[in-house]
């Protein structure tokens, strides 16, 4: 009999760390099919609640670690980091899941069925929270970013920002896993839960609905140009190769702009230009700029003496060259770069527009700054690494619906990509469909004012209280057991 019961908890613990596995595989990740992941931490919870704290834990640290298999090429082959460190990375993780689990599992078995219903997306949204101020990454690798093409959720972070995402998109597996398990014995407070939740679903969804269905007249058409076979990926070398890479970028320009494009924007990392030299790209940008009233947005990287700086130097017509440093550096590809620390504010007619570059974008604080300007396009050159173009790529989809503003992303080995502050695509080609190819889109140039950007990061404020609050229910049980 007990050898019986042994191999049926072994067999239900295999079968749901493998479905919250498959599904963590499939939803999240580079490539992640949305719907999966409201699904998938069902399976793991479920088990939880019918098995030993033992095998709760040790079927939540491996369907964790078996999800983020997905992963484990990009981190080794793209970036070239050792499989260590994704081990060391995920298995972190997967020990911060387990524990969550084991929270979940105490407060439910115990009877305090409202805490444990928090337990989960509390602890989950405080630990990305905490990781995007102690990590080089920001919020990259926030759940969050699986719901981009879920539009009327997306709505929710000019609200929350990310950090309100990632808790409802947890608070449906939990309520879900608390009716299953309690609604035979405690049926009325299960089905409570349920419905709770489900209308506060129902409640963001609506609100994302109406969201969505407004419009904005205020537009200018925008350029995006990149090339994957100029410079073969690399940046190119100060003088006459960089000279004739931002010739062939000019000559590309020039079509875009017969076609009515009032500004274009070039990817980052272009060329090297040292300070010591004559600059061909002032040269050649800004008489293209003069000549045609566009303005012309182009990385490069600045040496000046020792110091080296991402930059996105802008041309706009009869007026001074400004320039962007980038503040967030990409390690180990960036550590010899030095940040940047200030934003660059474009004032046009009844618009502003703003610069930034690639990886500022995984940071909502750079983007808040913006918003708070009353930026209503942002431009950013970009450079992506092609298997990670959709992902990264679109993170910064995210920052324009937070702060209210359209986004023009142009990428090497990624997507040109156009944004508005709903988060709709509106224009986008990959980099890779010709020697220069370019994307010609009406952007939105207009700033929509959101509660996230005047209250900032205040839902993550919630959720670290929430957690308080579930550790608290759950000492208070521990005593009164003892």
């Amino acid at each position: 009999m007990e050898s019986a019961t042994r191999l049926r908890t072994v067999t239900q613990g295999v079968i749901a760390t493998a479905a919250t596995a498959a599904l963590l595989y499939f939803g999240n990740g580079l490539n992640p099919i949305w719907p999966l992941m409201w699904f998938a931490f069902i399976p793991v919870l479920w088990f939880a609640l019918r098995s030993s704290w033992g095998w709760a834990a040790t079927a939540s640290f491996a369907a964790l670690l078996l999800g983020n298999l997905n992963l484990y090429s990009y981190v080794t082959s793209t970036l070239g980091l050792p499989a260590s460190a994704w081990i060391q990375i995920v298995a972190a993780g997967a020990l911060v899941f387990a524990f969550i689990t084991l929270l979940f599992r105490a407060l439910a078995l115990r009877g305090a069925m409202w805490s444990a219903l928090i337990a989960l997306p509390a602890a989950w949204t405080t630990m990305e929270f905490i990781r995007n101020f102690t990590t080089p990454h920001g919020t990259a690798a926030s759940l969050a970013y699986t719901q981009l093409a879920f539009l009327p959720f997306l709505q929710l972070a000019s609200i929350t920002g990310p950090w309100g995402m990632t808790f409802f998109l947890l608070l449906f597996p939990s309520a879900v896993v608390l009716w299953l398990h309690h609604r035979a014995t405690y049926p009325q407070r299960a089905r409570r839960i349920l419905l709770a939740s489900l209308a506060t679903l129902a409640a963001i969804l609506l609100f994302g609905a109406v969201r969505l269905n407004t419009h904005t007249t205020n537009t200018v058409r925008v350029g995006l140009i990149a090339s994957d076979i100029k410079g073969n990926g690399n940046v190119v070398d100060a003088g006459a190769p960089a000279e004739r890479l931002f010739r062939d970028y000019a000559q590309a320009a020039q079509a875009l702009i017969a076609q009515g494009a009032k500004a274009i924007v070039i990817p980052e990392k272009l060329a090297v230009i040292q300070q010591t030299q004559s600059q061909p790209a002032d040269t050649i940008f800004q008489s293209l700029a003069d000549k045609t009233g566009v303005t012309v947005v182009a990385g490069v990287v600045d040496v000046d003496g020792a110091v080296k700086y991402n930059q996105a130097r802008i041309y706009s017509p009869n007026a001074p060259l400004q320039t962007y440093d980038k503040e967030h550096m990409l390690p180990p590809f960036e550590s010899n770069l030095t940040p940047g620390n200030s934003i660059v504010l474009l004032p046009r007619q009844k618009q502003v527009w703003g610069v930034a570059i690639c990886k500022d974008m995984d940071f909502p604080s750079l983007a808040s700054r913006y918003g708070t300007a009353g930026v209503g396009l942002l431009l950013v050159p970009a450079w992506d690494f092609v298997v990670d173009a959709g992902w990264h790529g679109h993170i910064a989809i995210m920052r324009g619906v937070e702060d209210g503003f359209s986004i023009a992303r142009a990428a090497k080995n990624g997507y040109l990509t156009v944004s508005d502050s709903r988060g709709r695509i509106l224009a986008e080609l990959r980099s890779n469909t010709a020697p220069f190819a370019t994307l010609l889109a009406n952007v939105p140039a207009e700033h929509h004012a959101t509660l996230y950007q005047k209250l900032g990061n205040w839902f993550a404020g919630v959720a670290v209280a929430l957690l308080a609050f579930a550790l608290v229910q759950w000492s208070r049980l521990q005593l009164k057991r003892a």
